[in-house]
């Protein structure tokens, strides 16, 4: 096993082992924080390219980020990302540039999931969103994406759907999220798109 392999899974074992151990102590988040989907036909010759969109509707009265998690068919993480979504604005993503272009392991997957947590923005050095590895949970983005169907390629849009997160579940997103910061040297961040 090469040298980088292996102290990507040290790393993301520690991560997790914290996560678990803290996971009791953290309330569990506000219902209505997370949203699930998944893409398919990727970075696949012939395909269109999918796309996600997130917006806020503005009901907590100011800016969130919608902290983005994709894992690969494996349910590994390969990036992770914050990105900054205005009350009624509208912020979208390239699966294949902005959501699947820069992976930890540098494979470009072509299957594979997406979290998406809105959580409070808060200004750090500068930057609106941070990189998602200490999230307050709140209420309300909304997201759609397209996905690119079997092998005829077909288009279907539909809306992310609402899942229940959980304390543990916030922990270990955010804590391998953090190992991906540490050992990518810059893989694994996906990024913003366009709008907001």
């Amino acid at each position: 096993m090469r040298r980088t392999t292996m102290l990507v899974i040290c790393t993301l074992a520690l991560a997790l082992c914290a996560g678990f151990a803290s996971a009791s102590t953290t309330a569990p988040p506000a219902a209505d924080t997370l949203k699930v989907d998944y893409f398919s036909n990727a970075n696949t010759a012939g395909a269109p390219d999918g796309t996600l969109r997130i917006t806020d509707p503005g009901t907590t009265g100011g800016n969130l980020c919608a902290a983005i998690y994709v894992f690969d068919q494996y349910q590994e993480l390969s990036e992770c990302c914050s990105c900054l979504v205005t009350p009624n604005g509208l912020a979208t993503f390239s699966i294949n540039k902005n959501l699947t272009a820069n992976p930890l392991t540098g494979v470009k997957l072509e299957t594979g999931t997406i979290r998406i947590v809105a959580t409070t923005a808060k200004v750090v050095s500068g930057n609106t969103c941070v990189q998602p590895t200490n999230l307050n949970p709140t209420p309300t983005v909304r997201a759609w994406s397209t996905h690119i169907q079997n092998s005829t390629f077909a288009e279907t849009e539909t809306a992310s759907q609402d899942a229940t997160f959980s304390a543990g579940e916030q922990n270990q997103l955010q804590n391998e999220c953090y190992a991906v910061s540490l050992v990518g040297s810059g893989a694994g961040i996906c990024s913003c798109g366009t709008g907001d």
